[in-house]
């Protein structure tokens, strides 16, 4: 692409940060919570297990990814210019880098602070005769009826080794015989505590000592060989290739062949290796040969192999202390909490709810009270990802027994979900609802219910939009934005959403809603250059944009134009960013900030100030190819003076929290405030301020509820 009239070739790799390692950026900004010494203790190791588990999934997906296209002979470059293989060799450079940082926060930091709290992690040498006769016992008593121990011979093949599962190895020799070493190998059973507690030996008067199972197998491992000597043991975990291969077109059956592919992915191919620093050579090169690994997807860990197991440690009893605690409970959302009825309530006017400091039992309620109400006739609704046990999937079997129009579109592709949603799915369906699963080539991902109930004057639809999935779990977790709505023009695209869904319906236009695959990239593409127009037109521009990646090449480009054209972009970004700030000319009016707190940020929100006519949009939808252009997404509109006001106030707050966010400076790199150089009343955690302001809206439910005012001159 030609140099345009500004003389910047916006097609140049330099202005663009590779997806991997952003993301590689994002779990750096994770673990720094675990190195971040205001924390609370066991918050940090609550930190250092989400960098683990986050690891797990980019390699199955990510790292399978670039595998799978050097192994295809794929060429194309990437948005910064990196082949494949490029890309690769760098993002195992990295993540080795990361793995020894993990490792020296928790071998240097965390486990000694523990000590000094009086919790000791014991790999078996230190124990006293009285806690050696209880982890023997309790070894005899329930783990050794559960393991399997496996030979590898020239009849027993090298077993398959599942995803993620942990392994001990060892090497054997005969009591009487030859001088042939053997190989054996024995699963670490999950369906057993990882940490199991040593009982105190004084009277309570002690330090608290917990053993980890797999150094407890370990040390018995001569009771699962019996005629032979256990030369060497070492544990090893795998990490495979987890990302589903679906042809669409060719299946015949989307359910059956989903189904195959999930029993398919414990056995992917081999990724990633992880073994004990200093763990036996001819062991290692069996383990590593059979499995298939290179020696850079070998991880030699100085430490407990899978730190996703602090988690647990994290709800020990007794550590109330090392807790955060300055995060309440969700709260009722005033609007809901008079009494009325759910309908009445929307019919006033739009609610606006953020989770989790709102509860989200009013979304669980509107379809609870549809499913039982005589005059509701129908109910449509979206789900990529549910509970466990979700009380929506309940209220949906209700209301189809109840005679309802029941249709629900299951999105059977949401990874590592595909099992749950299938038996949902099929429980639906034996109900009586009409189940959809999802569409050929495209994943659902838009997050919308709709309620058709007759009334007096007439039809009535109401109409949830949400920027989060309809999880009441992850609710609790997530923060998110959902809006109550019955407005004509929504509820006429809400109709037209699910007749497209379930059928071959596309209406000719649209009222309020922008959809993807079909117009919302050019939506996008639309606002960012009318801020361009109303700046260089002298008007004030301004664009505030939160979400949890942006890496859409021509989005960023847009951007970029608008930056030079003189337009204010504060972008909050949790996780990937493939911008980069302070370019001279092309994004010095740029700025991107990442938070990183007790809550996932997951809303998608986003100001537009048009010129001193600000206009507000939360989406379900990143700003990502995947998300533009590969999946049914929905962008919609918050149009109430008093919801805008809301709206800004959250990414107002956002962009002035001083505690938990990462600010990217001019070399793509994030820095955070060392918060014991700021100032206590210049402190601001935006997590803890909304909770906060949660609490205090039961008591002036008009708190935030001010007409919107731009703010005059806002500084980048």
């Amino acid at each position: 692409m030609a140099k345009t009239k500004s003389g910047v070739d916006y097609e140049d790799p330099k202005l663009y940060i590779n997806r991997e390692l952003s993301w590689l950026q994002f779990n750096e900004r994770v673990l720094s919570e675990a190195e971040d010494d205001s924390n609370p203790l066991f918050e940090r190791l609550k930190f250092l297990s989400i960098t683990a588990s986050n690891l797990d999934e980019f390699f199955m997906v990510r790292v399978a990814s670039l595998k799978d296209m050097i192994n295809a002979g794929y060429k194309k470059l990437d948005i910064a210019g990196m082949t494949a293989t490029e890309q690769l060799t760098e993002v195992l450079r990295e993540v080795h880098r990361f793995v020894d940082k993990q490792y020296e926060i928790y071998n240097t930091q965390l486990i000694p602070m523990l000590q000094e709290k009086g919790l000791v992690i014991s790999d078996g040498s230190d124990l006293s005769k009285k806690d050696q006769v209880y982890v023997d016992r309790y070894f005899d008593d329930f783990v050794y009826p559960v393991l399997t121990p496996m030979a590898v011979d020239s009849s027993r093949p090298f077993p398959l080794i599942r995803n993620k599962t942990l392994n001990i190895g060892a090497l054997l020799k005969k009591k009487e015989g030859k001088d042939d070493v053997d190989f054996a190998t024995v699963q670490v059973p999950d369906v057993l505590p990882r940490i199991i507690e040593i009982p105190c030996e004084n009277n309570g008067i002690c330090p608290r000592k917990i053993m980890l199972l797999e150094d407890l197998i370990k040390r018995n491992m001569s009771k699962l060989f019996l005629n032979y000597d256990v030369l060497q043991s070492a544990p090893y975990r795998v990490g495979r290739n987890a990302d589903l291969s679906i042809d669409e077109d060719e299946a015949e059956d989307l359910l059956k062949e989903i189904e195959k592919q999930i029993k398919l992915r414990q056995w992917g191919q081999a990724i990633r290796l992880e073994v004990p620093a200093g763990i036996d050579k001819k062991l290692l090169k069996i383990i590593a040969g059979d499995l298939g690994v290179e020696s850079n997807e070998i991880y030699s860990i100085h430490g407990p192999l899978d730190l996703t197991y602090l988690m647990k440690m994290f709800k020990l009893e007794g550590f109330d202390d090392e807790k955060e605690h300055g995060y309440l409970p969700p709260q009722p959302v005033p609007e809901f909490d008079t009494g009325e009825n759910i309908f009445d309530v929307i019919s006033k006017g739009d609610v606006l709810m953020h989770h989790p400091y709102q509860t989200f039992e009013n979304v669980v309620r509107f379809v609870e009270m549809a499913a039982v109400d005589p005059d509701v006739l129908a109910i449509k609704q979206t789900l990529y990802r549910v509970s466990g046990n979700s009380p929506i999937i309940a209220a949906l079997a209700k209301a189809a027994g109840n005679g309802k129009q029941v249709t629900v579109l299951v999105e059977l592709k949401a990874r590592f979900d595909e099992e749950n949603n299938i038996v949902w799915a099929k429980m639906l369906e034996k109900a009586g609802c009409h189940v959809i699963y999802g569409l050929v080539g495209l994943k659902t991902h838009c997050k919308i219910t709709l309620v058709v109930r007759r009334e007096e004057d007439g039809i009535k639809r109401y109409v949830h939009l949400g920027t989060g999935n309809y999880n009441d779990a992850t609710a609790k977790l997530y923060t998110d934005v959902g809006l109550f709505t019955c407005a004509p023009g929504i509820g006429e695209d809400a109709t037209a959403v699910f007749n497209m869904l379930s059928g071959y319906s596309e209406p000719l236009g649209w009222n309020k809603l922008s959809l993807a695959p079909l117009w919302l990239k050019d939506r996008i593409l639309e606002l960012i250059k009318r801020e361009e127009e109303h700046a260089r037109a002298g008007e004030p521009a301004r664009i505030v944009a939160k979400m949890n990646a942006i890496c859409h090449k021509d989005v960023i480009a847009a951007l970029y134009k608008a930056s030079s054209a003189g337009v204010k972009v504060n972008l909050i970004v949790r996780g990937i960013c493939c911008l980069r700030t302070g370019i001279p000319g092309v994004s010095e009016n740029i700025t991107v900030r990442s938070i990183v707190g007790n809550y996932l940020e997951h809303s998608r929100i986003f100001y537009f100030e048009n010129g001193g006519s600000p206009e507000f949009f939360a989406s379900s939808a990143d700003w990502m190819p995947r998300n533009l252009e590969r999946r049914v997404e929905i962008l919609f509109p918050i149009e109430d003076e008093k919801l805008k006001a809301k709206i800004w106030h959250i990414l107002d707050m956002e962009l002035k929290d001083t505690v938990k966010a990462h600010e990217m400076n001019d070399k793509g790199i994030y820095v955070k405030r060392n918060t014991k150089d700021i100032k206590a009343e210049d402190r601001i955690n935006s997590q803890k301020v909304f909770g906060e302001e949660a609490l205090v809206s039961l008591k002036k439910p008009e708190g935030l509820s001010r007409v919107f005012v731009p703010e005059k001159n806002p500084k980048a």
